[in-house]
């Protein structure tokens, strides 16, 4: 695959994934400055690595969300949580990344991680049902 290629089929599962009307929002805000790294980011992570057949996207929704906590980058954590519905988690899913990202990355992080997906399933129309008392 040459880099057109690789763009064109990173812009598709880019698109999949996080939904056309984010990556028409990016492809919006282009410019000198950050085109470049748009170009980068659609080849490298979405047309390179998100296209590779050994893990399916479920499986790589979670490595990132379970990345994203690690490194407490709470942008790109929004913009995934929202993502993996497109790549077939729900709710309980979610819950389950969170749980184990408290025990490898750390209680305090998978605390903000918990607020944060609270925010955003809230924002999506997704809210929990309460738990029963245990």
């Amino acid at each position: 695959m040459d880099e057109r290629d690789r763009y064109a089929a990173g812009m598709t599962v880019r698109r999949e994934v996080l939904g056309a009307a984010h990556v028409d929002r990016a492809q919006s805000k282009l410019n000198a400055f950050n085109s470049e790294f748009q170009d980068f980011i659609t080849r490298a992570a979405w047309g390179e690595v998100w296209t590779r057949p050994g893990l399916d996207r479920r499986t790589r929704s979670c490595m990132v969300l379970s990345t994203m906590i690690a490194l407490g980058a709470w942008d790109e954590y929004k913009l995934h949580l929202r993502a993996a519905f497109n790549n077939g988690l729900g709710v309980d899913d979610i819950k389950e990344v969170i749980m184990q990202a408290a025990i490898y990355c750390g209680v305090p992080k998978a605390n903000h991680a918990i607020k944060e997906a609270e925010t955003v399933f809230a924002e999506m129309g997704r809210i929990p049902a309460p738990s029963k008392s245990p």
